[in-house]
């Protein structure tokens, strides 16, 4: 596997000399000399230098094998940490081109829900949204994307906690009346961490990003929880926030 050009090459350094030229300009080698070449190949493959390998191998021994592997480890040990930390970078860019690309929903999306008579859902709205969800033949509560909705135009007014619907998105579209269609296109996203005492603050964040960027909002807030089933504490739950951009 040794090419003649690489094997001429050695030569010439005076790393793995023939041990015989013949008269036809062929190179012969002794059996013997097949670990002199293996050492040399894998220390080229290790990256170690052509000046070091002549040194070594001019003075071969134990110390000084164990010298260069020792040094070849260190470096190998920084180009994996190196790497590592490019793998990080580039898994959260990806994460955050994934989250551009979904800010823009490419369809619209149908919507069972269960208005809200008062300002924050109870526990009975909660169990007709679990009749929303046997009415569409989905067959479980956590087989569905579901979550509240705040008209905009209450936000812009302050009232960041006077949710009107619960909602449950149905797998596909539907011509049934009552369904609430969500808009296709550009979406203002955001997140908040902890308890619902959370959002008010946040929707205030969110309306100041908006105002600063020239952004303007329109339709119904989305919110969505993302994490219940997977946290022990309430200080812990994530609630995404998704609000149709105006063209």
């Amino acid at each position: 596997g040794v090419t003649k050009k690489t094997l001429m090459w050695y030569d010439e350094m005076g790393l793995v000399t023939p041990a015989v030229i013949g008269e036809n300009g062929y190179r012969y080698y002794t059996y013997q000399q097949s670990s002199t070449l293996e050492t040399v190949l894998m220390l080229r493959e290790l990256n170690v230098s052509i000046p070091e390998i002549k040194g070594f191998m001019e003075h071969r021994s134990a110390p000084g094998m164990e010298r260069l592997l020792s040094a070849q480890i260190r470096e190998l040990e920084e180009r994996i940490d190196h790497l590592r930390t490019m793998k990080k970078t580039l898994v959260s860019r990806h994460q955050d081109m994934m989250a551009l690309l979904h800010l823009v929903r490419k369809e619209k999306s149908c919507l069972a829900v269960v208005p809200v008579e008062q300002e924050v859902p109870t526990a009975a709205d909660v169990e007709r949204v679990i009749g929303a969800v046997k009415r569409h033949s989905l067959q479980r509560l956590h087989d569905a994307v579901y979550g509240s909705m705040i008209a905009v135009e209450h936000l812009y007014q302050g009232y960041y906690d006077r949710y009107e619907a619960l909602y449950v998105e149905l797998p596909r579209l539907s011509a049934r009346k009552g369904l609430h269609i969500r808009p296709a296109g550009r979406y203002l996203r955001a997140f908040c961490k902890g308890p619902w005492e959370n959002l008010p603050g946040r929707y205030e964040e969110i309306l100041a990003y908006a105002g600063a960027h020239g952004l303007t909002l329109y339709g119904w807030s989305y919110e969505t929880g993302l994490n219940e089933s997977v946290i022990d504490s309430f200080d812990e739950y994530i609630t995404q926030i998704e609000i149709p951009i105006q063209e």
